[in-house]
Formats: structure tokens, sequence, C-alpha cells
């Protein structure tokens, strides 16, 4: 299927790596112009070369979202670059650089670290491009959350509500962006074999006297997520799913938080 994606341009966040990585890549090889953004100049250039490789387009945009003059710069240099952002994919974020996991341990000063890299880096990069699609009456701005912002753990009290802010927040602004032509969605991966969930797994493995075996790891904790497809999801289960949100033909869908997590999420929305 034709998805309709030729000539489009998009920002992705956070695209040295992992989820964002695997978006830009699917989204060049459907013909969008990909502008690759992460503060690494290495790990940028290696997926910018990755897919100039595969004769498709993209640019690197080095830049620190930690602001709202940082998140502008990196906004001003993708729009420059292609002549404008059709797509914008917030996917940069995470918790703050704490390994402290407690309710009552991690001091709540952490908590806003956090909300900035996932909420706030959005909030700034939205306000910097969505004018723009507006007056030409036509975007896609996709913000990628986490099954932990609708399933809260006792760990995170960070984390989780932040990516739920981010749910709430793509739901506010598809109706603030009605009839414009410009929607807002949301994907919220569940468990994604990214390099830390293999990390996650290998330490797993290790504890319990399983040496370096990370399937039969995943195999154990898959169990206890309540999934109903039973495999670990991939980074390309995502990043299609981000594919087909950007699309002209998904046109119809606005304000919706897509699942990607195998059915491990026991909710209905």
């Amino acid at each position: 299927m034709n998805l309709g994606l030729q000539g489009k341009r998009a920002l992705v966040t956070g695209s040295s790596s992992g989820i964002g990585a695997g978006i830009a890549k699917t989204l060049a090889a459907e013909g969008v112009s990909v502008v690759v953004h992460g503060r690494n100049v290495g790990r940028v250039s290696a997926v910018v070369d990755e897919i100039r490789q595969r004769d498709a387009t993209a640019v690197a945009v080095i830049g620190d979202l930690a602001s709202e003059d940082g998140a502008a710069a990196v906004a001003e240099a993708a729009a420059s670059e292609f002549g404008g952002i059709d797509i914008l994919v917030n996917n940069a974020g995470g918790p703050s650089d704490t390994e402290v996991q407690s309710w009552f341990a991690l001091p709540v000063s952490e908590w806003g670290v956090t909300y900035q890299r996932n909420v706030l880096s959005a909030g700034y990069l939205i306000h910097a491009l969505a004018p723009a699609m507006k007056e030409n009456r036509w975007g896609r701005i996709i913000q990628i959350a986490s099954a932990a912002g609708i399933i809260p753990t006792s760990g995170q009290p960070d984390y989780g509500p932040s990516k739920a802010a981010m749910i709430n927040m793509s739901m506010g602004l598809s109706k603030a962006l009605a009839g414009s032509g410009v929607t807002v969605n949301t994907v919220m991966p569940g468990m994604i074999m990214t390099k830390g969930l293999r990390d996650f797994l290998r330490v797993f493995a290790e504890r319990r006297g399983w040496g370096d075996d990370l399937d039969r790891a995943a195999q154990y904790v898959l169990k206890g997520t309540g999934q109903t497809v039973h495999r670990i999801g991939q980074v390309d289960d995502v990043a299609y799913a981000v594919a087909m949100l950007a699309s002209p033909k998904a046109d119809f869908f606005n304000g919706m938080n897509l699942h990607v997590d195998g059915g491990g999420t026991s909710s209905i929305y």
C-alpha cells in the first residue's frame, strides 16, 4: 500500500538510536525527507548515513531540547533544511538520570527534569512548528508516549505521569487544531526490544543464573505482562504505526492514543 508520504518533510526528535532511529528510517523509506535529531554528532550522523545509503533523504540537526531557546533553534534548523516541516514526531524524552525508583525516595525536584524531557520539550516544538502546518492546511504531530502513561508503577512517580500528560496533551491539541488539516495522535509502545530492554534482560538473566540467555529472560518477563501477542515488540512495530498515522490516508485519525503493546494494556483507551 502506498501511504502517500512521498515528498513530505519530517522532524523525528531523539532519532539517533532506538525507536526514534527506527521511525526515521521507516519514514525515509516511504519517501519522506527526514531530519534526524539528537545531541551526539556521531550517532546522528550514523543514522543519516544509513538512510542515505538506501537512496533516501536525510539530514542531521544537533541540539538540546532542554530549553525553549534550544528547541526553537532545533525547529528552525530542521525547517530550513527542507523549507518546512510537515510531520513532527516528538520521540525524545525519558526519565531523569537518577537511578532511584521509589515514590518517596525520588525527590520531587527530579520530577521536573522528567517532565521537561517529555512534556515541555514536545510543547516547545509544537509551538515552533504547528503554526506553519496550520497555515499550510496540512500537518501531522505524533507523540511517542509509553504504556507507563496509563499503567502506573509504584517506583516511577515522574515518568509514567509525564507520559500520561503527553497523551492528554495530544487530545487537547487535536481539539485546538480542529478543522485545520493538522492531526495530533499518540503512539503508546509497550515492551519494545531496545538497548534499554536488552540491558534489563541481561541483568535479569544474570541474577537468575541464566548466563546470557536473553531469550529465556524475555520469555519469563513476557509471561507477566498480560500480552495477548506472545512476543517482544520490535522497533519496527512502533515505526510502522507512526508511518501509518503520518500518512495523508490517516486524516480521519485524530486525538487517538494508539496502543502498540501486543495487547498488554488492560484498558479500553
